[in-house]
């Protein structure tokens, strides 16, 4: 039987993962709820089974609904997260799990006492390229790993994609260490066990609004060192960058889904054979979603996982080691 999906948030990541569940066909778009009814009218019209309803509670309570993905702004998941909760619904989330540290840990509280499924959209828990990686470091392959290097540029920031989501250009919750660099500290974790800040230097605009526009950051993850360089402007193409050197194999992934490998002088293309990465990557999520929620093995990112990952973000942030 098809899981059935209530979907917080219909804007940009509610409706990439609508469109996914949809090709996926393991899913049922039970019902949605986006606080801008012209967004919900919207989803409705790409997807004409879709029940939007008028609050919150309703896509809670929703006889259809087994597990409530939310993908509205992160201060907002908590309350979401807890409403859920209240109801024994699973929970799916988008990252970061918050911006307040204190309120992410009295989630994460809630839920291990609760003992109801949670999960956050973290898809290097589930692509292809970090796969790969993870099996080749837990085999030894790489030899001794020296460094691990994340680079991250865009111009301008918020991509031109992301327009409608002007939250992403703020401070309060918004920016590209949050939205981005989430990601690659969170498959650091991973690959490599929890993160602590060395140091960190983040710079702002004059304004107190404005998000993050230049940060160097320096974390560990099990003794293995971690760069973290990140900027916003100029002009060019993004750049999405991260490394794992190795003292026998080098690992590099770029632009999200391009995996290289390493073992001398030149870059050798992994995973060639792999038509569409990024569309594989989604699939694998969903996959993982359906064993998560029937309590099989899967690769699934919790809630404990991502409080982790948000704690680094906020230090890096704040400049706080």
């Amino acid at each position: 039987m098809a899981l059935g999906v209530g979907f917080i948030g219909l804007g940009i990541m509610g409706n990439r993962m609508l469109t996914n569940m949809s090709v996926h066909g393991g899913f049922d778009l039970a019902c949605g709820w986006d606080p801008d009814p012209k967004t919900g009218k919207a989803a409705k019209q790409d997807y004409p089974s879709l029940d939007i309803v008028q609050t919150v509670d309703a896509l809670i309570a929703h006889p259809s609904v087994d597990v409530v993905y939310i993908a509205s702004p992160p201060a907002s998941h908590k309350e979401y997260a807890l409403a859920a909760a209240a109801a024994g619904k699973a929970v799916f989330c988008e990252k970061p799990l918050g911006v307040d540290i204190e309120q992410s840990r009295d989630l994460v509280a809630a839920f291990n006492e609760s003992g109801l499924l949670n999960a956050v959209n973290f898809p290097l828990a589930n692509s292809p390229a970090a796969d790969l990686m993870k099996a080749e470091v837990d085999a030894g392959n790489l030899g001794a790993v020296t460094s691990v290097e994340i680079r991250l540029h865009f111009a301008p920031w918020p991509r031109g994609w992301q327009h409608s989501a002007s939250w992403l250009a703020e401070r309060a919750e918004g920016g590209f260490v949050r939205e981005v660099g989430s990601h690659f500290i969170y498959l650091s974790e991973r690959l490599f066990g929890a993160s602590e800040l060395i140091n960190a230097c983040t710079l702002y605009p004059d304004d107190s609004v404005s998000c993050e526009t230049n940060v160097q950051a320096q974390l560990s993850c099990g003794n293995i060192p971690v760069s973290f360089t990140a900027s916003a402007g100029g002009v060019g193409p993004d750049i999405v960058e991260f490394i794992i050197w190795g003292d026998k194999k080098s690992y590099r992934l770029t632009l999200w889904d391009q995996l290289f490998s390493t073992t001398g002088e030149n870059w050798q293309r992994e995973l060639a054979d792999i038509e569409d990465a990024r569309q594989e990557g989604y699939m694998r999520t969903l996959d993982n979603m359906l064993a998560w929620k029937d309590g099989r093995d899967c690769s699934m990112a919790s809630f404990a996982n991502a409080l982790s990952v948000q704690e680094s973000v906020e230090a890096i942030l704040s400049g706080e080691a």
